[in-house]
């Protein structure tokens, strides 16, 4: 069963929301928490659908398509801020009942995560932080993602050409790595000419440049609940940042993936479950 919900987000924009399977029956997903899992930048709710399906053995967990991914409304006119996607997601988890929730997020979606776990305490009761860094990544980051984009050969005759070409020929794929080609995959549809991503890059970039400039250390700081970090071993998350977000949030936790590269959920899925399963358990407990 795949069940979408549409949510309405900060300034009207319409956003899908996702359950990829049936809640308990027995009526334990409504005496525990619920769970809202944020994909990250070029993301969509589907690269959640394998964490979200084991997830509803026990509660409620729902994947949303952020402003400009997935399903979910793409305006050219909408804001693309900080304070726009963290709005997005409180809005969602009003609008779904499922507070108090734990939130789970990937990237720039755990940036969400965390800025609003910092902004309304009462909606969150426990946060996972996949693969995003608090510090600064700076104009040289952004340069590189423009430069990236630029460079993608769009549109692909064929989705293998696209497996093939972020799993293999990319210049930033150090080894081959099938998953990221399931990945980007994931995130393309058929237009007339070939294959081309769901989201607009220029939109991608526009939001991305609301964050890689700052530092957010501070929210994490104001984090009152328990919180996981999580890194893939060959990730964009060091281990020394990592260990020094753990020690700034106030009831942080950490873990590791080995042989899990960025897309840590994606690339390693079962000793993903493996490395958040315990803290989930610990949470989300009736």
């Amino acid at each position: 069963m795949v069940r979408r919900i549409d949510v309405t987000g900060a300034g009207g924009v319409r956003l899908a929301a996702w359950e990829f399977a049936d809640p308990p029956k027995n009526g334990e997903s409504e005496r525990t928490p619920g769970v809202l899992l944020l994909h990250g930048l070029m993301g969509r709710a589907s690269h959640w659908a394998s964490t979200a399906r084991w997830l509803s053995e026990r509660h409620r967990a729902v994947a949303l398509d952020q402003r400009g991914h997935g399903q979910s409304g793409k305006p050219p006119e909408a804001a693309y801020t900080r304070e726009a996607y963290v709005e997005d997601a409180e809005a969602a988890l009003e609008q779904l009942g499922l507070a108090p929730t734990v939130l789970i997020g990937h990237a720039m979606g755990a940036l969400t995560a965390w800025q609003l776990a910092a902004k309304r305490p009462d909606l969150v009761c426990g946060l996972i932080i996949c693969d995003m860094r608090a510090s600064a990544l700076g104009a040289a980051s952004q340069r590189e993602w423009e430069n990236w984009f630029k460079a993608w050969p769009v549109p692909f005759a064929t989705l293998a050409d696209v497996r093939k070409w972020f799993g293999e020929d990319d210049p930033w794929v150090e080894r081959p790595n099938p998953s990221r080609g399931e990945f980007y995959a994931e995130v393309m549809h058929e237009s007339d000419d070939g294959w081309r991503p769901v989201f607009e890059p220029e939109q991608m970039l526009k939001s991305r440049q609301t964050w890689v400039y700052d530092a957010h250390w501070e929210e994490l700081a104001q984090v009152r609940c328990p919180a996981l970090v999580v890194r893939g071993l060959d990730g964009e998350l060091g281990r020394a940042e990592s260990q020094e977000m753990v020690r700034v949030l106030p009831y942080g936790q950490y873990a590791e993936v080995a042989e899990a590269g960025h897309l840590v959920h994606y690339d390693q899925p079962e000793a993903w479950r493996a490395a958040i399963e315990p803290f989930l358990d610990g949470v989300l407990a009736p």
